[in-house]
């Protein structure tokens, strides 16, 4: 599972010329899933995004999660994330998870993200989106499960 991850002063997706979510201060994230992915790297994924101190502090420090910011989270499913682009001049999506259980992951992703207790906004899964955000920093951040961390695919725990 790969997302990016970006500090935003707003933001908003539309499909069709239409607003369908829009958020204040918090973090969108574009989230690509493969077909290797699981719940424990959602599970490893929120949870890392959601305590993530990069909100400032009084001291205009980062030392605040999204939590403790109060900040919004607006989810976008982005299966070109999970691209290979190593070889020849068009991308190849074999690492991307297909569509069936890729939505099934992306309201996982959603639905996890809200037992935090964190107000949460997304996109349409396999539309075609117009998302326009403000970043603020610039913040910018990259995750990939597979990277990141180890998860033991037998007991879904981290390793």
């Amino acid at each position: 599972m790969k997302a990016v991850v970006q500090r935003v002063s707003e933001a908003e997706v539309g499909v069709d010329g239409k607003p369908v979510s829009r958020i204040g201060q918090g973090l969108v994230v574009l989230l690509g899933i493969g077909h290797e992915d699981t719940e424990a790297d959602a599970d490893f994924l929120v949870d890392k995004i959601v305590h993530l101190r990069i909100f400032e502090d009084e001291n205009r420090k980062m030392n605040l999660s999204l939590k403790d910011a109060g900040g919004q989270l607006l989810i976008v499913s982005q299966f070109t994330l999970m691209a290979d682009c190593r070889k020849g001049r068009r991308p190849s999506f074999v690492n991307a998870a297909r569509p069936g259980p890729a939505n099934k992951l992306y309201e996982y992703v959603i639905e996890r993200a809200k037992t935090h207790g964190v107000d949460v906004k997304s996109g349409v899964f396999q539309a075609m989106m117009d998302v326009s955000l403000i970043n603020q920093g610039p913040v910018t951040l990259i995750f990939d499960t597979k990277i990141d961390t180890k998860i033991d695919t037998k007991t879904g725990t981290q390793t």
